[in-house]
């Protein structure tokens, strides 16, 4: 990563933190982009040049190309599924304690905000996108990008319930647990 790659990644990762901060204290509503812009140091135009909606300072992550090499880096013999659920698993492993508590924090937001809620939708689907373009390359057969997009977004959709559950119990849970949990209650074993 170059220097000025790295200041971006800074950059985004200040603005990101002191919105949801101010969306978790003061309320998602009552806080403004220009809010965010003073608590982070930075112009109102910095932090939309980083995030192009308020609820991408919410949303937002760089996990699509990591889920979709998680997934691709799962044994081919594999059934579909099962590649996908594990790329999951092996993606919701959660590193430092502050990684932990900015996720819970993010994710109590995305329950809590209609908004949020809404637009977390689009997200699911940008991932879908990922892991469809990562197994069957770039111009799939249509048949096989239904199977692949289909089979995406249940394991995706578990993935969600899973971690509603874990932001329910304060992070307390397993997260990759939780989700093999789902993903066996929606696929079986």
């Amino acid at each position: 990563m170059s220097l000025r790659d790295r200041q971006r990644a800074e950059t985004r990762l200040l603005v990101q933190t002191c919105a949801v901060r101010l969306f978790t204290d003061v309320g998602y509503d009552a806080t403004t982009v220009a809010d965010v812009a003073a608590a982070a140091g930075v112009s109102a135009m910095t932090v939309y040049r980083h995030f192009p909606t308020k609820e991408d300072l919410v949303l937002y992550d760089e996990y699509d190309p990591v889920t979709a090499s998680a997934v691709l880096g799962q044994p081919a013999s594999l059934p579909l599924a099962a590649r996908i659920g594990r790329g999951l698993e092996s993606t919701a492993a959660l590193g430092t304690s502050e990684e932990k508590a900015f996720l819970l924090a993010r994710l109590r937001l995305m329950i809590s905000v209609p908004a949020l809620r809404a637009r977390h939708l689009d997200s699911q689907y940008a991932t879908a996108d990922a892991i469809v373009a990562a197994l069957c390359g770039s111009a799939p057969a249509p048949e096989e990008e239904f199977r692949v997009r289909a089979t995406a977004m249940a394991c995706l959709g578990a993935a969600h319930v899973a971690l509603i559950r874990w932001a329910e119990t304060d992070g307390e849970s397993d997260l990759p647990a939780l989700i093999r949990q789902t993903l066996t209650s929606v696929f079986g074993d």
